[in-house]
């Protein structure tokens, strides 16, 4: 079994994930869709599997994998015409050791290439605060950020330190300084390097991901002693990522930890991803919730469950319910109304939306997308699909490392 010839038919074909397991031919995920090379590999024997596994780790990644039964690693693959990334994920299972590729992009996607909403790309603009991506396993976060921070490298002299498990995009230095931290490689664990971060002078920080109340206590900590923090969470829409913020504290700082996060959120931003429906290609679907004085103090006062009528009368702020979004890309035929329905938090919604015959597109942020200010002087506008309009919408209930 040679990794490296799977690896590289992966990334010819386009794949974004990798799977190597025992009793199965290796599978690859494109667009979307796994699909098993049964053709080109056999099913792999756990002795096969292991070898092949354990011959790209270095000597700590595999006393690590063997104390913890997993590890996360990056690994570089060197091709003739360069090389490609990815993040791995190397875990036992029942049939022996198994492992899952992900092909991180050769380079960091710009604003127009995301197709971003210009409410979003604001986001680099911000002097402090956090911002929260959110979203299942997959959907494009850790890119949406790496093209954030990116951003802020071509534009502000500022210290951008990342936290990652592991690095995925290597930015390289253009107008900011950058340090980039991999766990298990260059810290033991994001609380521990937050800590830290506070003493190396950053202007900005991005957390892979917030995992537990004390990271989560340190980046809100961290945003309010004046830093612009960036970070993931595992949540589906805007208002369950503010509650799930909250329950992980105990009940009596609750009250406090409220407070917190709603003098420092500046926005939260869930992502869908879903193939197109010209059958090549994914794109992603965004619920936009930015923090006005109204979100606010929704927070503050325990009042979550009143966000998503927020959402839909926010739209001439810049916020968008996901349902919005996915109803914009339906009826311009990018995507098929059976994918949106099925990723969807409240259809009936979606229903509204797709019903409503005054529904209007724009494209947010287009023209900043095209300025010099945003663009490199080439960039060119790559997929033409509008954003969802913020007039005329329905209000559907209520309105280098270092």
């Amino acid at each position: 079994m040679d990794i490296a010839s799977l690896l590289e038919l992966a990334v010819n074909r386009k794949a974004s994930d990798v799977h190597l397991a025992p009793g199965r031919s290796p599978a690859l995920r494109i667009d979307g869709a796994l699909r098993a090379l049964r053709d080109e590999f056999p099913p792999l024997t756990p002795e096969v599997c292991e070898s092949a596994i354990y011959g790209i780790l270095l000597k700590h990644q595999c006393e690590a994998l063997d104390r913890n039964m997993e590890v996360d690693i990056g690994y570089q693959l060197d091709l003739p015409e360069g090389f490609s990334r990815f993040r791995v994920n190397i875990h036992r299972q029942q049939n022996g050791l198994a492992a899952i590729f992900r092909l991180i992009p050769d380079h960091i996607p710009t604003v127009e290439e995301l197709t971003l909403e210009e409410s979003i790309f604001r986001f680099a603009e911000l002097p402090r605060g956090l911002v929260l991506f959110t979203g299942a396993t997959g959907t494009g976060k850790s890119t949406t950020l790496a093209c954030l921070v990116d951003q802020i490298n071509r534009r502000y002299p500022k210290h951008i330190l990342t936290i990652e498990d592991p690095i995925e995009y290597t930015h390289y230095e253009k107008r900011a300084c950058i340090t980039q931290r991999e766990l298990g490689t260059h810290t033991h664990g994001f609380a521990p390097a937050l800590k830290s971060a506070l003493r190396e002078d950053p202007d900005v920080i991005l957390v892979g991901e917030m995992r537990d109340l004390e990271t989560i206590q340190l980046a809100l900590t961290a945003s309010e002693t004046g830093h612009l923090v960036f970070s993931t969470v595992h949540t589906s829409d805007t208002s369950q990522t503010v509650d799930r913020i909250i329950d992980v504290f105990p009940p009596a700082q609750q009250a406090m930890v409220r407070s917190q996060l709603s003098a420092v959120l500046q926005g939260i931003v869930t992502q869908v991803l879903l193939p197109r429906a010209s059958g090549s290609g994914r794109i992603a679907a965004r619920e936009i919730l930015l923090a006005t004085p109204a979100v606010r103090t929704l927070i503050r006062e325990q009042n979550t469950h009143q966000l998503f009528n927020t959402l839909t009368s926010g739209l001439q702020a810049g916020m968008c319910p996901l349902e919005l979004s996915l109803a914009a890309k339906v009826k311009k035929g990018v995507i098929s109304e059976a994918e949106a329905y099925a990723v969807a938090n409240r259809p009936g919604v979606l229903s509204d939306y797709l019903a409503s015959r005054t529904f209007s597109y724009s494209a947010p942020g287009l023209a900043m997308a095209e300025s010099e200010d945003w663009a490199e002087p080439d960039a060119r506008r790559t997929d033409a699909t509008p954003s969802p309009a913020t007039a005329g919408a329905p209000q559907p209930g209520g309105g280098p490392n270092r």
